[in-house]
């Protein structure tokens, strides 16, 4: 009798202790997830405030910098790593939107090429027309020059003169073309190499020091400082740059006299933003990227 009433017992205390077991269990779990709530609410609440300490850091170096007499840039457009030049497809590829977008650009170029060819078959004999047509050609304005892409095959110091680059430039012809240019002093010729550049391309051909220029490379310009304008890297040789509000009906050859370059250069300048602008204009490769200068603001673009 005894050792029954003990087995009952112990198997009373088990039932306890197993009840007991299970109802500690679901106050851990509760416990638990009331715990990992509050502290996520922790992390963010102190990440919250290391933005806000990062931002106020941020404001004070710039508030130290400006009286320490460095200018400050606002608004620089960001390039996405995307081409400017790609239709936005997410169902492609990457390797086959490189293929779309390097055949697509290939097309553009081959086109100019053809419009540049017509253009010189189209001068010679060019009499007649209507006089609208005669007044659109003979307004100057940014449309009349041939500004395209060019990329620099090769760069070498002009042998008679420290200050000139003599460069091979692709501009999208069949050859490319020779341009000297005046960035010795500004631009370390390691940047030059392979560098994609914006080149007026219907200037009349100069000698300069012996060597025939047949073009010129755009720049944001101050008597002390020269930067090379900068676009979007997939943009390709040749392709044109265009600005919303005159049609782009480049001339062939720039005549001299009608100092059509001369009428349009004031005009020609890099904005307060940092964009390439002709009268308030944004200047754009194939209508889609912008035209920017490092660093210069509110300067000339020569």
């Amino acid at each position: 009798m005894a050792s029954s009433s003990v087995y009952s017992t112990l198997l009373t205390n088990q039932k306890k202790i197993d009840s007991l077991l299970k109802i500690a269990s679901m106050k851990l779990e509760q416990r638990r997830g009331q715990f990992e709530k509050v502290k996520l609410q922790e992390e963010n609440k102190q990440a919250l405030q290391l933005r806000a300490e990062i931002e106020r850091l941020k404001a004070k170096l710039i508030e130290l910098e400006t009286l320490g007499g460095i200018k400050q840039i606002s608004g620089i457009p960001v390039f996405e790593k995307k081409s400017f030049l790609v239709e936005n497809n997410n169902d492609l590829t990457p390797s086959v939107q490189m293929e779309k977008s390097n055949e697509q650009n290939m097309n553009e170029v081959k086109t100019l090429r053809k419009e540049v060819k017509d253009r010189n078959e189209g001068a010679k004999s060019k009499k007649g027309g209507s006089k609208n047509d005669e007044v659109e050609v003979d307004e100057v304005d940014i449309g009349r020059l041939d500004i395209r892409v060019g990329r620099i095959l090769k760069v070498e110091k002009h042998a008679d003169a420290d200050s000139l680059y003599v460069e091979q430039m692709d501009v999208g012809e069949d050859k490319p073309r020779t341009i000297v240019s005046g960035l010795v002093r500004h631009v370390p010729i390691e940047q030059m190499q392979n560098r994609l550049v914006i080149c007026v391309c219907n200037l009349k051909t100069v000698k300069m020091r012996g060597i025939e220029s047949q073009g010129m490379v755009l720049c944001a310009s101050t008597p002390e400082k020269v930067e090379l304008i900068e676009f979007d890297e997939s943009c390709i040789p040749g392709q044109p740059v265009t600005c919303e509000g005159y049609k782009r009906r480049p001339d062939l050859i720039l005549n001299p006299k009608k100092k059509i370059w001369e009428g349009v250069a004031p005009d020609l300048k890099v904005n307060f933003e940092g964009r390439v602008v002709y009268k308030g204009q944004p200047l754009l490769v194939n209508g889609l990227s912008p035209l920017l200068a490092p660093s210069l603001r509110n300067v000339p673009v020569k």
